[in-house]
């Protein structure tokens, strides 16, 4: 198995002819299959004697592949897709064939390095000190998780006669923080939100001191802000926020694992002040920053204390803990990690920033037109204006079954991919645009099946 022999030589003529036609091609929208229609066609596809590279390769491309739907397709707008650039995903294969480990300066100095580069570029589109610095870690869950176990073990060092510790957010704040809260066996507590659904510092203010003078012993150790909530794109009042977790010494930490990604684009940066502020933040590039899956990065105002609640004690470990150079591992909730930073490192070394700029720009302006349309159409109403890139959008009279079936049969039919949500309780559609191939034409074939 470990041999470069012809055969595997050959097998990887056809991966690589595989994974370019991929790439040049436009994508399938495709769709998922059964259990029970899967194992029809592809059988028991681990044997004693294997199947051959050839084989399993065929029934990947012919069977297993179809069966799951593209995020990079420009009709997918479900979700919060994925876009990777040409230069990503190419070079994902080279991470992949490179058998590079990420995890410690001593193992993978020249890619830690490269990854660091790409760390400080959205570190300084985000008015972070020079002191900030963090890791690219699988996905938001665990960024924001790590991010919050750093700010409980920075509390626990100055705040006593604590029996409960709590965690504050929006009621909009995305479903991992309530899982961080459940994996850290920690109270969570949920502000109210305004009008726009947005968290304001005065809330805050009302929703914590309200909360700790009836729960003795209760502490908020951190406050989670959202800076583009992933059902509509809300931003939270980042400085208001901040003015308060400041005054009472509150870690705090801005999830932006959709929305900051759009501080590349000079046009919306100043709907993120106050970002500059944080304790710790997060931003998935996976997600509107052109980066294949998985890689969201996790930076924090000061990496040292993060590394006092992270960093892993072995014997074997010692080697890499005693020489003060920068260990990613030292940073998160992970040891082992693939340098899975390194595909955008080198896209935007490839292209540039300012085609960053320029792509955020251009779906942002999708989305905008999106939302004229769906004020155009008779049938529809438009929930909110676009903060940034979803456009959240209902059809009075429609109840949460009519959504599905029209939902489904969108899928069915190749058209596109969008899923509904709900807003309140009451069922809505969103489109979350950040692909840069989604061009107006796009929107406009969705619409006209509504």
């Amino acid at each position: 198995m470990h041999e470069f022999t012809p055969d595997v030589e050959s097998l990887a003529h056809e991966i690589l002819e595989y994974s370019l036609l991929r790439l040049k091609e436009n994508p399938p929208l495709d769709g998922p299959k059964s259990v029970e229609e899967l194992y029809a066609l592809v059988g028991n596809t681990i044997t004693s004697q294997g199947l051959g590279g050839s084989k399993a390769l065929s029934l990947f491309k012919d069977v297993l592949a179809p069966a799951c739907i593209s995020t990079d397709h420009p009709r997918y707008l479900a979700f919060i897709p994925s876009a990777p650039t040409e230069a990503a995903n190419l070079f994902d294969l080279v991470v992949g064939a490179s058998a590079l480990y990420g995890g410690s300066w001593l193992e993978g100095a020249g890619a830690v390095f490269a990854e660091n580069q790409a760390l400080r570029w959205i570190s300084d589109l985000a008015g972070m000190p020079e002191s900030a610095g963090g890791v690219f870690v699988q996905g938001g869950t665990i960024g924001n998780l790590s991010a919050l176990v750093t700010a409980r073990n920075y509390a626990r060092t100055f705040f006593t006669d604590v029996t409960r510790w709590v965690i504050a957010c929006s009621g909009e704040a995305h479903s991992s923080v309530q899982s961080a809260a459940d994996v850290m066996d920690v109270e969570i507590i949920k502000i109210a939100t305004n009008g726009q659904g947005i968290m304001t510092g005065d809330a805050l203010k009302v929703g914590v001191e309200e909360y700790e003078s009836t729960h003795a012993g209760h502490k908020v150790f951190a406050v989670v802000a959202t800076a583009g909530t992933t059902n509509l794109g809300i931003i939270d009042d980042l400085n208001g926020v901040a003015d308060y977790a400041t005054s009472r010494g509150i870690w705090f930490h801005v999830d932006g694992a959709y929305g900051l990604a759009a501080l590349c684009s000079p046009t919306v940066r100043p709907k993120f002040a106050g970002v500059e502020r944080a304790d710790s933040m997060i931003v998935d590039p996976h997600k509107w920053l052109f980066a294949p899956f998985d890689a969201c990065a996790l930076i924090y105002r000061n990496p040292h204390l993060a590394k006092r609640a992270h960093l892993q004690h072995a014997e074997y470990l010692d080697t890499l803990n005693d020489d003060g150079e920068w260990n990613p591992s030292d940073y998160a909730i992970q040891l082992t990690r693939r340098a899975r930073g390194l595909p955008l490192w080198f896209s935007l070394a490839t292209h540039g920033t300012d085609a960053y700029a320029e792509a955020m720009d251009k779906t942002m302006n999708v989305a905008k037109t999106a939302a004229d349309l769906i004020k155009a159409h008779p049938r529809l109403e438009l929930l909110v204006e676009p903060n940034l890139s979803i456009v959240a959008f209902t059809r009075p009279g429609w109840e949460a079954a009519d959504y599905q079936t029209w939902s489904d049969k969108l899928l069915a039919d190749q058209i596109g991919f969008v899923t509904p949500s709900a807003h309140h309780g009451s069922p809505i559609l969103r489109f979350a645009i950040v692909n840069p191939w989604t061009q107006v034409s796009d929107i406009e074939a969705i619409l006209a099946t509504l």
